[in-house]
């Protein structure tokens, strides 16, 4: 009650026999974990962890999930959108890796966004928007589904490979690719 709750993701497998809800109460990430999805009686989310906001970074000011999370064999892919306190107009998509047993628990973050919304579709109607509403993985390739300035669909996408490999500190840090349709 009295608060804005805004980019509700549920964890698309039990954890521990419970649902893992990811939801942004300003500024950060809150994980909750409950034993079903029925809300009656005044029952609300009690977050007990969160996933902060990180100082002087990219995503500084505000994250959110927006888009389910992937198991993968080393954990849950997770893309995020954040903005920054000295950017605070651009809504910027990046990636985290969640321990898988525990979600709420960060394994690695992306030190810079993995796409910023600098193509004029991601301008046009409200400016600097990157909302990332979806992510699959198709074959070896990571889509991301988002929204650009609040007005178009879009898909970029990059090997699962080079993500995986920058958040388990192997690689070179990868930029999502725009896929013209």
């Amino acid at each position: 009650p009295n608060q804005i709750n805004k980019s509700a993701v549920i964890l698309p497998k039990k954890i521990n026999g419970k649902y893992a809800i990811f939801h942004r109460v300003f500024p950060d990430i809150l994980v909750d974990y409950v034993d079903d999805l029925e809300f009656k009686n005044d029952k609300f989310l009690e977050p007990k962890f969160k996933i902060p906001a990180r100082i002087n970074k990219w995503d500084s000011r505000k994250a959110s999930i927006g888009a389910t999370p992937i198991e993968t064999p080393e954990g849950w892919l997770t893309i995020y959108h954040a903005v920054d306190n000295k950017d605070d107009g651009k809504y910027k998509i990046g990636a985290m890796l969640l321990k898988k047993d525990e979600p709420h628990v960060v394994l690695a973050r992306t030190d810079h966004p993995i796409l910023s919304p600098d193509a004029p579709y991601e301008n046009d109607w409200k400016p600097g928007i990157a909302y990332p509403s979806g992510a699959a993985v198709v074959g070896d390739t990571l889509h991301v589904y988002y929204g650009g300035g609040d007005k178009y669909v879009c898909v970029a996408s990059t090997p699962l490979k080079s993500i995986m490999n920058y958040l388990l500190n192997i690689g070179p840090e990868p930029k999502l690719a725009f896929q013209e349709v």
